[in-house]
């Protein structure tokens, strides 16, 4: 029901949602049927079916090494997630991990759910691995081990100040930036993005995660996550889990703003290395994530919601994102969107308003100066409910539409 009234006031959010769907089940039927890596392909979906959609979108070799890349990343991620494993069980595996990449025998029971399942069976992931090139696998290998080393690292280290929350988030997300762009200077589809860049792309990303999830790193059982800097959040507050509780309300916005405020000065250097990408699945593959990154931030901002729940763009938009991103001016356009949205909820009595509203305006500046914002379809939408009986009507038919489609799909599986 929560579906159905997000789609009444947002109408024009159907013919994405609709899109989306299709392409999903469409992406699924195209894993292959070799059981290694029909494995790493059915595994994409269940822990990321945007980005599986995404990725299936590119060429074959790029597409296998991208995909192997992401689920090795995920697993080394699952290990220093688990706070269940001891530190001395925990730090010999996360540095030797990428010599196990090579072992088509090793796995490690840790992690939940589909996280599991992909430690349990990572001999799969370890056998699609072996048969990429040897310049795709050097390039997993290499970040892998730079990874692996940094999350040692910080399982024994607090994340103090903010150079140590930058160090972290290059670890865990600015490495995968940098082995991104070099798989794709591999493919030979892209030339060699600067290590600064890449760094900033992934560190955008990183940002916005620790910041979206504080509540639920916080209440990790049996150990809480922490991954806000100090220098930061011992501005407001004296423990960070003070900031869940409801009588430091006030203070904790004010953290999360600063959070924020931090997290954008990585934007212009993530738009400059997106205008350079040349292949178009490369760019679109790049820009989507940032896109909800931007997004995710305009919504957590001045957000309360943050410290009570998850807070995230609702599904019709990402469809509108992943529908709508073709070319440079639509990143353009969204991140001009989104950055207008943020700067409508600075409040100037917040103490990093200035700081924030001059970094918004660096960001909307390069949007200016890109001259494609007339090109633009509007991210932001109103909120007041549109209840269009002629939409209304479009929405019931197109729905019966995709569940006669569905049904009969489902009878031609059996």
């Amino acid at each position: 029901m929560r579906s159905l009234g997000a789609i009444l006031k947002h109408p024009d959010d159907l013919y994405p949602l609709i899109k989306l769907k299709v392409a999903v089940m469409q992406a699924e039927k195209r894993i292959p049927p070799e059981p290694h890596w029909g494995f790493c392909y059915s595994m994409l979906h269940k822990v990321s079916r945007s980005f599986a959609l995404v990725i299936q979108q590119l060429d074959t070799d790029l597409r296998d090494a991208i995909c192997v890349f992401y689920l090795v990343l995920r697993a080394l991620d699952t290990v220093e997630d688990d706070t269940n494993i001891a530190t001395e069980v925990k730090v010999p595996i996360l540095m030797a991990f990428h010599r196990h990449i090579y072992d088509r025998e090793w796995h490690f029971a840790c992690g939940t759910k589909d996280y599991k399942v992909l430690m349990d069976q990572f001999h799969h992931v370890s056998t699609a691995f072996l048969e990429l090139g040897s310049s795709y696998q050097k390039v997993i290998e290499d970040i892998t081990m730079r990874m692996g080393a940094g999350m040692a690292k910080f399982i024994c280290k607090e994340v103090e100040t903010t150079e140590d929350y930058d160090e972290y988030c290059h670890y865990v997300a600015g490495l995968v930036g940098l082995g991104l762009s070099n798989l794709f200077h591999a493919s030979g589809k892209e030339d060699m993005a600067s290590d600064s860049l890449s760094n900033s792309m992934g560190l955008f990303l990183q940002k916005v995660n620790i910041i979206r999830d504080y509540l639920e790193d916080i209440n990790e059982i049996p150990k809480s996550r922490m991954f806000w800097p100090r220098q930061i959040w011992s501005k407001y507050v004296n423990k960070l889990e003070d900031l869940k509780y409801e009588e430091n309300s006030d203070k904790a916005v004010q953290c999360l703003n600063d959070m924020v405020t931090n997290a954008l000065m990585h934007a212009e250097d993530c738009l400059k290395y997106m205008s350079a990408l040349r292949d178009p699945a490369i760019f679109k593959f790049c820009a989507i994530p940032q896109i909800m990154a931007i997004g995710t931030l305009a919504l957590c901002y001045n957000n309360i919601e943050v410290f009570r729940g998850v807070v995230k763009m609702r599904r019709g938009l990402t469809a509108k994102v992943i529908d709508r991103t073709k070319s440079m001016s639509d990143v353009y356009g969204a991140f001009f969107d989104f950055s207008c949205m943020l700067k409508s909820k600075v409040d100037d009595n917040d103490p990093n308003a200035k700081k924030t509203k001059s970094r918004l305006e660096d960001i909307l500046k390069i949007c200016r100066d890109s001259g494609t914002l007339n090109k633009r379809k509007s991210y932001v939408l109103g909120s007041e409910p549109t209840f269009n009986p002629t939409m209304i009507l479009i929405f019931v038919v197109m729905l019966a539409i995709l569940l006669a489609y569905l049904s009969a799909n489902r009878g031609n599986d059996m």
